[in-house]
Protein backbone atom coordinates (compact mmCIF):
# COMPACT_ATOMS: atom_id res chain seq x y z
CA UNK A 1 0.00 0.00 0.00
CA UNK A 2 1.41 3.32 -1.09
CA UNK A 3 1.17 6.10 1.25
CA UNK A 4 1.50 10.17 -0.26
CA UNK A 5 4.58 12.25 0.97
CA UNK A 6 3.37 13.26 3.91
CA UNK A 7 5.52 14.07 7.07
CA UNK A 8 6.24 11.41 9.22
CA UNK A 9 7.66 12.93 12.93
CA UNK A 10 9.49 11.08 15.21
CA UNK A 11 9.00 13.47 18.57
CA UNK A 12 11.80 12.96 21.32
CA UNK A 13 10.84 14.20 24.57
CA UNK A 14 13.00 15.93 26.87
CA UNK A 15 12.12 17.19 30.50
CA UNK A 16 14.34 19.93 32.03
CA UNK A 17 14.01 20.20 35.73
CA UNK A 18 15.32 23.51 37.91
CA UNK A 19 16.07 23.49 41.50
CA UNK A 20 17.80 26.27 42.94
CA UNK A 21 20.46 25.77 45.32
CA UNK A 22 23.25 24.12 44.66
CA UNK A 23 24.25 20.36 44.83
CA UNK A 24 26.69 17.67 43.23
CA UNK A 25 26.53 16.88 39.30
CA UNK A 26 25.26 13.62 38.42
CA UNK A 27 24.25 11.68 35.30
CA UNK A 28 22.38 9.14 34.60
CA UNK A 29 23.59 7.40 31.43
CA UNK A 30 20.79 5.11 30.17
CA UNK A 31 19.50 5.42 26.25
CA UNK A 32 15.89 5.84 25.74
CA UNK A 33 14.92 4.84 22.06
CA UNK A 34 11.35 4.95 20.34
CA UNK A 35 9.83 3.50 17.10
CA UNK A 36 7.58 5.29 15.73
CA UNK A 37 6.14 4.07 12.01
CA UNK A 38 9.47 2.76 11.19
CA UNK A 39 11.47 5.84 12.81
CA UNK A 40 13.55 5.18 15.20
CA UNK A 41 14.17 8.17 17.50
CA UNK A 42 16.87 7.59 20.36
CA UNK A 43 18.04 10.48 23.00
CA UNK A 44 20.97 10.02 24.92
CA UNK A 45 21.54 10.16 27.86
CA UNK A 46 17.98 9.89 29.23
CA UNK A 47 19.00 11.59 32.63
CA UNK A 48 21.05 14.23 33.28
CA UNK A 49 22.26 16.56 36.30
CA UNK A 50 23.74 19.85 36.05
CA UNK A 51 24.51 22.81 38.15
CA UNK A 52 23.00 26.01 37.45
CA UNK A 53 25.51 27.77 35.12
CA UNK A 54 26.82 24.91 33.06
CA UNK A 55 25.70 23.88 30.13
CA UNK A 56 24.17 20.71 28.14
CA UNK A 57 23.59 19.31 24.85
CA UNK A 58 20.70 17.03 24.17
CA UNK A 59 21.34 15.19 21.30
CA UNK A 60 18.05 13.51 18.89
CA UNK A 61 19.42 10.50 16.63
CA UNK A 62 17.04 9.03 14.05
CA UNK A 63 17.11 5.88 12.42
CA UNK A 64 16.59 7.67 8.71
CA UNK A 65 17.98 10.84 6.87
CA UNK A 66 15.48 13.64 7.51
CA UNK A 67 14.22 16.47 5.58
CA UNK A 68 13.81 18.91 8.58
CA UNK A 69 14.18 18.47 12.12
CA UNK A 70 13.05 20.95 15.12
CA UNK A 71 13.15 21.57 18.86
CA UNK A 72 10.34 22.36 20.97
CA UNK A 73 9.77 23.81 24.22
CA UNK A 74 7.19 23.72 26.92
CA UNK A 75 6.87 25.37 30.06
CA UNK A 76 4.87 23.74 32.96
CA UNK A 77 1.31 24.13 32.19
CA UNK A 78 2.02 26.45 29.26
CA UNK A 79 1.75 25.59 25.16
CA UNK A 80 4.61 24.06 23.33
CA UNK A 81 6.68 26.59 21.11
CA UNK A 82 8.98 26.39 18.17
CA UNK A 83 12.62 27.01 19.02
CA UNK A 84 14.31 25.68 16.07
CA UNK A 85 13.71 24.30 12.51
CA UNK A 86 16.15 23.34 10.48
CA UNK A 87 17.54 20.88 7.52
CA UNK A 88 21.23 21.32 8.29
CA UNK A 89 23.85 23.58 9.63
CA UNK A 90 23.49 25.86 12.99
CA UNK A 91 21.32 28.42 14.01
CA UNK A 92 21.49 30.43 17.38
CA UNK A 93 19.18 31.92 19.46
CA UNK A 94 20.61 33.54 22.55
CA UNK A 95 21.93 30.46 24.98
CA UNK A 96 20.57 28.00 22.72
CA UNK A 97 21.96 26.73 19.62
CA UNK A 98 20.73 23.85 17.62
CA UNK A 99 22.42 21.87 15.08
CA UNK A 100 21.20 19.11 12.35
CA UNK A 101 23.33 17.27 9.88
CA UNK A 102 20.09 15.14 7.97
CA UNK A 103 22.83 13.14 6.34
CA UNK A 104 24.02 12.20 9.24
CA UNK A 105 20.73 11.77 11.02
CA UNK A 106 21.05 13.70 14.35
CA UNK A 107 20.20 17.11 15.78
CA UNK A 108 21.34 18.63 19.09
CA UNK A 109 20.11 21.59 21.04
CA UNK A 110 23.10 23.25 23.23
CA UNK A 111 21.90 25.01 26.07
CA UNK A 112 24.84 26.88 27.46
CA UNK A 113 24.67 28.78 31.23
CA UNK A 114 21.87 26.85 31.71
CA UNK A 115 19.39 28.95 34.20
CA UNK A 116 15.95 27.81 36.51
CA UNK A 117 13.90 29.64 33.36
CA UNK A 118 15.27 27.42 31.10
CA UNK A 119 12.61 24.95 32.96
CA UNK A 120 10.18 22.85 30.53
CA UNK A 121 9.62 19.64 28.54
CA UNK A 122 12.25 19.64 25.04
CA UNK A 123 11.22 18.16 22.38
CA UNK A 124 12.94 17.47 18.79
CA UNK A 125 11.18 16.28 15.81
CA UNK A 126 12.67 14.61 12.72
CA UNK A 127 10.78 14.94 8.86
CA UNK A 128 10.93 12.97 6.15
CA UNK A 129 8.59 13.07 2.98
CA UNK A 130 9.91 10.02 1.64
CA UNK A 131 6.99 7.22 1.77
CA UNK A 132 7.00 4.43 4.02
CA UNK A 133 5.86 1.32 4.29
CA UNK A 134 3.76 0.48 7.12
CA UNK A 135 5.39 -0.90 11.00
CA UNK A 136 4.66 -1.44 13.91
CA UNK A 137 5.43 1.31 16.82
CA UNK A 138 7.14 -0.38 19.47
CA UNK A 139 7.59 1.48 22.60
CA UNK A 140 10.89 0.51 24.70
CA UNK A 141 10.52 3.07 26.96
CA UNK A 142 7.70 4.11 29.84
CA UNK A 143 4.29 6.01 27.91
CA UNK A 144 4.69 8.77 27.09
CA UNK A 145 3.24 10.74 24.16
CA UNK A 146 3.07 13.79 22.31
CA UNK A 147 0.95 15.51 19.76
CA UNK A 148 2.10 17.23 16.44
CA UNK A 149 -0.55 18.61 13.85
CA UNK A 150 -3.50 17.02 15.60
CA UNK A 151 -2.22 13.68 16.00
CA UNK A 152 -0.54 11.79 18.78
CA UNK A 153 3.31 9.91 18.30
CA UNK A 154 4.91 7.87 21.09
CA UNK A 155 7.60 9.37 22.59
CA UNK A 156 10.78 8.52 24.63
CA UNK A 157 11.62 10.11 27.71
CA UNK A 158 14.83 11.56 29.49
CA UNK A 159 15.01 14.30 32.38
CA UNK A 160 17.77 16.77 32.67
CA UNK A 161 17.58 18.60 36.42
CA UNK A 162 19.79 22.04 37.09
CA UNK A 163 20.05 23.32 40.62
Amino acid sequence: MQRGLGALLGLLWVQLCCESGSSQMGLGVSQGRQWVRGLQVEQSPSALRLQEGTSSTLRCNFSTSMTRMQWFRQKPGGSLISLFFLASGTKQEGRLKATADAKERFSTLHISTSQLEDSGTYLCAGRHSTPRGPAACHQTAPAATASASGRTFPAASAQLWVS
